[in-house]
Protein backbone atom coordinates (compact mmCIF):
# COMPACT_ATOMS: atom_id res chain seq x y z
CA UNK A 1 0.00 0.00 0.00
CA UNK A 2 1.47 3.31 -1.13
CA UNK A 3 0.38 6.91 -1.51
CA UNK A 4 -0.03 6.51 -5.28
CA UNK A 5 -1.03 2.85 -5.82
CA UNK A 6 -2.88 0.07 -4.03
CA UNK A 7 -2.32 -3.62 -4.79
CA UNK A 8 -5.07 -6.20 -4.21
CA UNK A 9 -4.67 -9.97 -4.01
CA UNK A 10 -7.59 -12.41 -3.91
CA UNK A 11 -7.27 -15.71 -2.02
CA UNK A 12 -9.53 -18.69 -1.35
CA UNK A 13 -10.37 -20.20 2.07
CA UNK A 14 -7.04 -22.05 2.11
CA UNK A 15 -5.02 -18.92 1.36
CA UNK A 16 -4.20 -19.85 -2.24
CA UNK A 17 -3.71 -16.87 -4.52
CA UNK A 18 -6.49 -16.45 -7.09
CA UNK A 19 -5.78 -13.09 -8.66
CA UNK A 20 -3.92 -9.79 -8.40
CA UNK A 21 -4.66 -6.18 -9.34
CA UNK A 22 -2.88 -2.84 -8.89
CA UNK A 23 -4.82 0.42 -9.18
CA UNK A 24 -4.20 4.09 -8.57
CA UNK A 25 -4.90 5.21 -5.00
CA UNK A 26 -7.93 7.35 -5.90
CA UNK A 27 -11.66 6.68 -5.78
CA UNK A 28 -11.74 5.79 -9.47
CA UNK A 29 -9.07 3.16 -8.90
CA UNK A 30 -10.90 1.81 -5.88
CA UNK A 31 -14.10 1.48 -7.94
CA UNK A 32 -12.11 -0.46 -10.53
CA UNK A 33 -10.89 -2.86 -7.83
CA UNK A 34 -14.44 -3.39 -6.54
CA UNK A 35 -15.77 -4.17 -10.03
CA UNK A 36 -12.85 -6.54 -10.69
CA UNK A 37 -13.44 -8.43 -7.45
CA UNK A 38 -17.21 -8.72 -7.91
CA UNK A 39 -16.96 -9.87 -11.53
CA UNK A 40 -14.37 -12.55 -10.78
CA UNK A 41 -15.24 -13.71 -7.28
CA UNK A 42 -18.88 -12.78 -6.61
CA UNK A 43 -20.59 -10.30 -4.33
CA UNK A 44 -19.99 -11.94 -0.94
CA UNK A 45 -16.48 -10.66 -0.29
CA UNK A 46 -14.38 -9.75 2.72
CA UNK A 47 -11.80 -7.00 2.21
CA UNK A 48 -8.76 -7.04 4.51
CA UNK A 49 -6.63 -3.90 4.41
CA UNK A 50 -3.42 -3.06 6.19
CA UNK A 51 -4.30 -0.62 8.97
CA UNK A 52 -2.28 2.42 7.87
CA UNK A 53 -4.60 5.22 8.91
CA UNK A 54 -3.38 7.91 6.49
CA UNK A 55 -2.73 5.62 3.52
CA UNK A 56 -5.76 3.39 3.88
CA UNK A 57 -8.41 5.91 5.01
CA UNK A 58 -9.68 6.82 1.52
CA UNK A 59 -9.73 3.19 0.40
CA UNK A 60 -11.59 2.15 3.52
CA UNK A 61 -14.24 4.85 3.07
CA UNK A 62 -14.79 3.95 -0.60
CA UNK A 63 -15.20 0.25 0.23
CA UNK A 64 -17.68 1.01 3.00
CA UNK A 65 -19.63 3.38 0.75
CA UNK A 66 -19.88 0.52 -1.75
CA UNK A 67 -21.41 -1.74 0.90
CA UNK A 68 -18.38 -4.01 1.29
CA UNK A 69 -17.27 -5.76 4.49
CA UNK A 70 -13.86 -4.51 5.61
CA UNK A 71 -11.48 -5.62 8.39
CA UNK A 72 -8.26 -3.97 9.49
CA UNK A 73 -5.02 -5.98 9.68
CA UNK A 74 -2.30 -4.54 11.97
CA UNK A 75 1.01 -4.03 10.10
CA UNK A 76 2.84 -6.18 12.66
CA UNK A 77 0.57 -9.14 11.90
CA UNK A 78 1.14 -8.70 8.17
CA UNK A 79 4.91 -8.60 8.67
CA UNK A 80 4.84 -11.81 10.72
CA UNK A 81 2.86 -13.58 8.00
CA UNK A 82 5.30 -12.37 5.35
CA UNK A 83 8.28 -13.75 7.29
CA UNK A 84 6.75 -17.24 7.41
CA UNK A 85 5.80 -17.30 3.71
CA UNK A 86 7.72 -19.39 1.19
CA UNK A 87 8.20 -16.42 -1.16
CA UNK A 88 11.12 -14.31 -0.01
CA UNK A 89 11.59 -10.57 -0.39
CA UNK A 90 9.22 -7.63 -0.09
CA UNK A 91 6.91 -6.26 -2.76
CA UNK A 92 3.36 -4.96 -2.98
CA UNK A 93 1.92 -8.34 -4.13
CA UNK A 94 3.80 -10.17 -1.36
CA UNK A 95 2.53 -7.69 1.25
CA UNK A 96 -1.05 -7.89 -0.07
CA UNK A 97 -0.95 -11.70 0.05
CA UNK A 98 0.38 -11.56 3.62
CA UNK A 99 -2.50 -9.26 4.61
CA UNK A 100 -5.06 -11.64 3.10
CA UNK A 101 -3.58 -14.70 4.81
CA UNK A 102 -3.36 -12.89 8.14
CA UNK A 103 -7.07 -12.09 7.87
CA UNK A 104 -7.82 -15.78 7.24
CA UNK A 105 -5.77 -16.82 10.24
CA UNK A 106 -7.31 -14.25 12.62
CA UNK A 107 -11.13 -14.27 12.50
CA UNK A 108 -11.60 -11.57 15.17
CA UNK A 109 -9.88 -8.63 13.48
CA UNK A 110 -11.33 -5.14 14.03
CA UNK A 111 -14.19 -4.41 11.65
CA UNK A 112 -13.98 -1.09 9.82
CA UNK A 113 -16.94 1.26 10.03
CA UNK A 114 -17.79 4.88 9.25
CA UNK A 115 -16.32 6.93 12.11
CA UNK A 116 -16.48 10.45 10.78
CA UNK A 117 -16.68 12.05 14.21
CA UNK A 118 -13.63 10.30 15.66
CA UNK A 119 -11.66 10.88 12.47
CA UNK A 120 -12.47 14.59 12.60
CA UNK A 121 -11.26 14.78 16.19
CA UNK A 122 -8.06 12.91 15.34
CA UNK A 123 -7.27 15.27 12.48
CA UNK A 124 -7.84 18.32 14.67
CA UNK A 125 -5.77 16.92 17.54
CA UNK A 126 -2.93 15.97 15.17
CA UNK A 127 -3.01 19.43 13.63
CA UNK A 128 -2.84 21.10 17.04
CA UNK A 129 0.07 18.89 18.12
CA UNK A 130 1.95 19.70 14.91
CA UNK A 131 1.52 23.42 15.54
CA UNK A 132 2.48 23.12 19.21
CA UNK A 133 5.62 21.24 18.20
CA UNK A 134 6.50 23.89 15.63
CA UNK A 135 5.89 26.68 18.16
CA UNK A 136 8.13 24.93 20.66
CA UNK A 137 10.93 24.74 18.09
CA UNK A 138 10.47 28.44 17.36
CA UNK A 139 10.65 29.27 21.06
CA UNK A 140 13.90 27.34 21.42
CA UNK A 141 15.45 29.15 18.45
CA UNK A 142 14.23 32.49 19.82
CA UNK A 143 15.85 31.90 23.22
CA UNK A 144 19.19 31.17 21.56
CA UNK A 145 19.00 34.43 19.61
CA UNK A 146 18.10 36.33 22.78
CA UNK A 147 20.99 34.72 24.64
CA UNK A 148 23.46 35.80 21.95
CA UNK A 149 22.06 39.36 22.01
CA UNK A 150 22.27 39.86 25.79
CA UNK A 151 23.71 36.90 27.74
CA UNK A 152 22.86 37.09 31.41
CA UNK A 153 20.16 39.76 30.96
CA UNK A 154 16.92 38.62 32.70
CA UNK A 155 14.89 40.36 29.99
CA UNK A 156 16.52 38.10 27.38
CA UNK A 157 15.87 34.89 29.30
CA UNK A 158 12.10 34.31 29.54
CA UNK A 159 10.84 30.98 30.81
CA UNK A 160 9.88 28.60 27.97
CA UNK A 161 6.23 28.45 29.02
CA UNK A 162 6.08 32.24 29.39
CA UNK A 163 6.62 32.65 25.65
CA UNK A 164 3.19 31.12 25.06
CA UNK A 165 1.70 34.19 26.79
CA UNK A 166 0.95 37.11 24.48
CA UNK A 167 1.91 39.68 27.16
CA UNK A 168 5.42 38.21 27.42
CA UNK A 169 5.86 38.30 23.66
CA UNK A 170 4.73 41.94 23.44
CA UNK A 171 7.28 42.85 26.11
CA UNK A 172 10.02 41.12 24.11
CA UNK A 173 8.98 42.90 20.92
CA UNK A 174 9.31 46.25 22.70
CA UNK A 175 12.67 45.24 24.22
CA UNK A 176 14.00 44.24 20.78
CA UNK A 177 12.72 47.48 19.24
CA UNK A 178 14.83 49.48 21.71
CA UNK A 179 18.05 47.69 20.71
CA UNK A 180 20.69 49.12 18.41
CA UNK A 181 20.28 47.24 15.13
CA UNK A 182 23.84 48.06 14.09
CA UNK A 183 25.16 46.32 17.20
CA UNK A 184 22.93 43.25 17.36
CA UNK A 185 22.37 42.84 13.64
CA UNK A 186 20.88 39.63 12.31
CA UNK A 187 20.11 38.11 15.73
CA UNK A 188 17.69 40.89 16.64
CA UNK A 189 16.03 40.84 13.22
CA UNK A 190 15.58 37.06 13.30
CA UNK A 191 14.26 37.23 16.88
CA UNK A 192 11.59 39.72 15.77
CA UNK A 193 10.67 37.49 12.81
CA UNK A 194 10.34 34.43 15.06
CA UNK A 195 8.17 36.35 17.51
CA UNK A 196 5.91 37.33 14.63
CA UNK A 197 5.66 33.67 13.61
CA UNK A 198 4.79 32.66 17.17
CA UNK A 199 2.14 35.39 17.28
CA UNK A 200 0.67 33.99 14.07
CA UNK A 201 0.56 30.36 15.26
CA UNK A 202 -0.61 30.87 18.86
CA UNK A 203 -4.16 32.08 18.05
CA UNK A 204 -4.59 29.14 15.67
CA UNK A 205 -3.61 26.74 18.47
CA UNK A 206 -6.08 28.42 20.83
CA UNK A 207 -8.87 28.22 18.24
CA UNK A 208 -8.17 24.52 17.69
CA UNK A 209 -8.26 23.86 21.42
CA UNK A 210 -11.65 25.54 21.70
CA UNK A 211 -12.98 23.60 18.69
CA UNK A 212 -11.66 20.31 20.05
CA UNK A 213 -13.13 21.03 23.47
CA UNK A 214 -16.54 21.79 21.98
CA UNK A 215 -16.55 18.60 19.92
CA UNK A 216 -15.44 16.32 22.74
CA UNK A 217 -18.08 17.76 25.08
CA UNK A 218 -20.67 16.67 22.51
CA UNK A 219 -19.18 13.33 21.47
CA UNK A 220 -17.77 11.98 24.74
CA UNK A 221 -18.92 14.04 27.74
CA UNK A 222 -18.76 10.92 29.90
CA UNK A 223 -14.98 10.77 29.45
CA UNK A 224 -14.62 14.26 30.94
CA UNK A 225 -16.16 12.95 34.17
CA UNK A 226 -13.21 10.57 34.57
CA UNK A 227 -10.72 12.14 37.05
CA UNK A 228 -7.55 13.22 35.29
CA UNK A 229 -9.07 13.24 31.80
CA UNK A 230 -9.17 16.72 30.31
CA UNK A 231 -10.61 17.78 26.98
CA UNK A 232 -7.44 17.24 24.95
CA UNK A 233 -6.80 13.83 26.50
CA UNK A 234 -10.42 12.80 25.90
CA UNK A 235 -10.16 13.94 22.29
CA UNK A 236 -6.96 11.91 21.88
CA UNK A 237 -8.72 8.82 23.26
CA UNK A 238 -11.75 9.21 20.98
CA UNK A 239 -9.61 9.87 17.90
CA UNK A 240 -7.21 6.97 18.47
CA UNK A 241 -9.94 4.52 19.49
CA UNK A 242 -11.77 5.18 16.21
CA UNK A 243 -14.97 3.52 17.38
CA UNK A 244 -15.08 1.42 20.53
CA UNK A 245 -17.61 -0.97 18.97
CA UNK A 246 -14.89 -2.51 16.83
CA UNK A 247 -13.40 -4.10 19.96
CA UNK A 248 -15.22 -7.21 21.12
CA UNK A 249 -13.96 -7.04 24.71
CA UNK A 250 -12.16 -4.66 27.01
CA UNK A 251 -9.16 -7.02 26.95
CA UNK A 252 -8.79 -6.50 23.20
CA UNK A 253 -9.08 -2.76 23.72
CA UNK A 254 -6.31 -2.94 26.34
CA UNK A 255 -4.14 -4.88 23.90
CA UNK A 256 -4.79 -2.24 21.24
CA UNK A 257 -3.73 0.45 23.70
CA UNK A 258 -0.55 -1.43 24.60
CA UNK A 259 -1.42 -1.75 28.31
CA UNK A 260 -2.23 -5.46 28.42
CA UNK A 261 0.34 -7.24 30.63
CA UNK A 262 2.87 -9.59 29.03
CA UNK A 263 3.76 -12.51 31.33
CA UNK A 264 7.38 -13.17 32.26
CA UNK A 265 7.65 -16.87 33.05
CA UNK A 266 11.24 -17.90 33.59
CA UNK A 267 13.21 -18.84 36.70
CA UNK A 268 12.43 -16.59 39.63
CA UNK A 269 10.30 -14.18 37.57
CA UNK A 270 7.24 -16.45 37.61
CA UNK A 271 4.01 -14.55 37.95
CA UNK A 272 5.41 -11.15 36.96
CA UNK A 273 4.80 -9.12 33.83
CA UNK A 274 6.89 -6.88 31.63
CA UNK A 275 6.35 -3.73 29.60
CA UNK A 276 4.16 -4.05 26.51
CA UNK A 277 5.87 -2.11 23.71
CA UNK A 278 3.20 -2.85 21.09
CA UNK A 279 -0.17 -1.24 20.58
CA UNK A 280 -1.22 2.33 19.89
CA UNK A 281 1.37 4.48 21.63
CA UNK A 282 -0.74 7.64 21.41
CA UNK A 283 -3.60 5.94 23.25
CA UNK A 284 -1.10 4.49 25.71
CA UNK A 285 0.25 7.98 26.40
CA UNK A 286 -3.26 9.31 27.04
CA UNK A 287 -3.91 6.59 29.63
CA UNK A 288 -0.50 7.32 31.18
CA UNK A 289 -1.41 11.00 31.63
CA UNK A 290 -4.67 10.05 33.33
CA UNK A 291 -2.84 7.59 35.62
CA UNK A 292 -0.20 10.11 36.71
CA UNK A 293 -2.82 12.80 37.28
CA UNK A 294 -4.93 10.50 39.44
CA UNK A 295 -1.88 9.49 41.48
CA UNK A 296 -0.96 13.15 42.01
CA UNK A 297 -4.47 14.30 42.90
CA UNK A 298 -5.39 11.34 45.10
CA UNK A 299 -8.70 9.52 45.00
CA UNK A 300 -9.47 6.02 43.73
CA UNK A 301 -6.57 5.86 41.28
CA UNK A 302 -4.12 6.76 44.04
CA UNK A 303 -5.70 4.16 46.34
CA UNK A 304 -5.26 1.44 43.72
CA UNK A 305 -1.67 2.54 43.08
CA UNK A 306 -0.87 2.39 46.80
CA UNK A 307 -2.49 -1.04 47.02
CA UNK A 308 -0.22 -2.35 44.27
CA UNK A 309 2.85 -0.89 46.00
CA UNK A 310 1.85 -2.54 49.26
CA UNK A 311 1.53 -5.86 47.40
CA UNK A 312 5.19 -5.65 46.36
CA UNK A 313 5.01 -3.96 42.95
CA UNK A 314 7.58 -1.40 41.95
CA UNK A 315 6.36 2.08 41.13
CA UNK A 316 6.60 1.32 37.39
CA UNK A 317 4.67 -1.93 37.76
CA UNK A 318 1.98 -0.22 39.83
CA UNK A 319 1.52 2.46 37.16
CA UNK A 320 1.22 -0.21 34.47
CA UNK A 321 -1.42 -2.02 36.51
CA UNK A 322 -3.33 1.24 36.98
CA UNK A 323 -3.20 1.92 33.23
CA UNK A 324 -4.61 -1.54 32.56
CA UNK A 325 -7.44 -0.80 34.98
CA UNK A 326 -8.03 2.58 33.35
CA UNK A 327 -8.25 0.94 29.92
CA UNK A 328 -11.20 -1.07 31.24
CA UNK A 329 -12.77 2.06 32.69
CA UNK A 330 -12.34 3.99 29.43
CA UNK A 331 -13.71 1.09 27.36
CA UNK A 332 -16.85 0.80 29.50
CA UNK A 333 -17.24 4.58 29.61
CA UNK A 334 -17.11 4.84 25.81
CA UNK A 335 -19.69 2.09 25.59
CA UNK A 336 -21.97 4.09 27.92
CA UNK A 337 -22.29 1.10 30.21
CA UNK A 338 -24.13 2.37 33.32
CA UNK A 339 -23.16 -0.67 35.38
CA UNK A 340 -19.42 -0.09 34.92
CA UNK A 341 -18.68 3.50 35.79
CA UNK A 342 -15.24 4.81 36.60
CA UNK A 343 -16.08 5.05 40.28
CA UNK A 344 -17.29 1.47 40.68
CA UNK A 345 -14.38 0.05 38.63
CA UNK A 346 -11.63 1.70 40.65
CA UNK A 347 -13.48 1.36 43.95
CA UNK A 348 -13.72 -2.40 43.49
CA UNK A 349 -10.02 -2.54 42.63
CA UNK A 350 -9.00 -0.48 45.64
Amino acid sequence: MHKRTHTFVAVDEAGRKLGELTVTAVSKGHDKAICWARERFGADLLWAIEDCRHLSARLELDLLDAGERVVRVPPKMMAEQRRTARTRGKSDPIDALAVARAALREPDLPVASHEGASRELKLLVDRREDLVGERTRMMNRLRWHLHRIAPGDPAADPAPKALAIAKTRRRLVQWLADLDDDQDGVDARLARDILADIDRISPVISDLEREIGGLVRIQAPQLLELPGCGELTAAKIVGETAGVDRFATEAKYAMHAGVAPIPVWSGRTKGRVRHNKSGNRQLNAALHRIALTQIRLGGLGKAYYDKRLAAGDTSTEAIRALKRRLARVVFNTLQNNPSSTAATELADAA
